[in-house]
């Protein structure tokens, strides 16, 4: 009997190769009952560290099923190939065991169970060692859709023993708050590992330094508030603060992109 219906599918392939419809069509195949929702292929290609900030973004709004994330730069290497029960069994997570998966599995509960996936009677016969996605881990995940048990896919790992995710905190020094971009979104928008009650000590103005510039923001609620050329401080849509422009890209123009370090302050007088 089939156990999920949907597969939530993150990867680096981008859409001018066929990588993604490929990987879909093996699911299809496998467990043609299953809905794919396409998550982002548009991860830089072999960045890890922006693959899971983006997987751990999406997680919660992500139906039960199976996640199926595709990151892969030690392609064919030493690193193993995984599946992770997350949670209570709600979900499992499917992809390369090297950072991509943990902070998504950690905002679902954490991991239970976790297989490296050995058992070739659930892959594809591979002509070469470099195309995971579609040899190893769509099958995988679409076999976890029909009801095909986690155990059955490999040998189990200490769930311990998967490699973390890599989320930087910010410190402060000397009455200073230190953070990093952790993100630039399509609009250039720059998100910072800063929560706002981090800045509530500092007022409405804050100086930024960031490496050889050093400018000044002003807090805002929306763009909107932001008059030309100013630079604002925006709670985003995850709760983070962003660095932004009104209708500019403040990446572009500051230029500042991951993983630039920041330094905020308050603005003097």
């Amino acid at each position: 009997m089939p156990r999920f219906d949907t597969v939530s599918f993150l990867s680096d392939y981008g859409l001018s190769d066929e990588f993604v419809g490929v990987c879909k069509a093996v699911i299809r195949q496998v467990a043609p009952h299953v809905t794919v929702l396409d998550i982002c292929h548009e991860i830089p290609p072999h960045d890890v560290r922006a693959g899971s900030l983006a997987l751990a973004r999406a997680a919660q709004y992500l139906p039960n099923g199976v996640v199926l994330a595709v990151v892969d730069p030690g392609v064919g290497g030493e690193r193993r190939a995984v599946a992770v029960e997350g949670g209570d069994g709600e979900s499992y997570f499917v992809g390369p065991d090297n950072g991509l998966l943990a902070s998504a599995v950690a905002m679902t509960g954490g991991a239970g169970r976790a297989v490296s996936l050995t058992n070739e009677e659930y892959q594809l016969p591979a002509p070469g060692p470099t195309f995971a996605g579609r040899d190893v881990f769509a099958p995988a995940a679409a076999y976890l859709c029909s009801g095909v048990d986690l155990l059955e896919l490999g040998e189990p790992i200490d769930p311990l023993s998967l490699l973390p995710g890599i989320l930087p905190l910010t410190r402060a020094e000397d009455g200073k708050l230190v953070g990093e971009v952790l993100w630039v979104d399509r609009f250039g928008n720059v998100q910072l590992n800063v929560d706002p009650e981090e800045l509530a000590p500092f007022g409405d103005a804050i100086t930024l330094r960031f490496g050889d510039q050093v400018r000044t923001a002003v807090r805002a609620h929306t763009y909107d508030e932001l008059g030309p050329g100013q630079i604002g401080l925006v709670v985003d849509s995850y709760g983070l603060v962003s660095v932004a422009l009104a209708r500019r890209s403040a990446s572009d123009e500051l230029r500042l992109e991951a993983p630039s370090e920041v330094t905020l302050e308050p603005a003097a007088g």
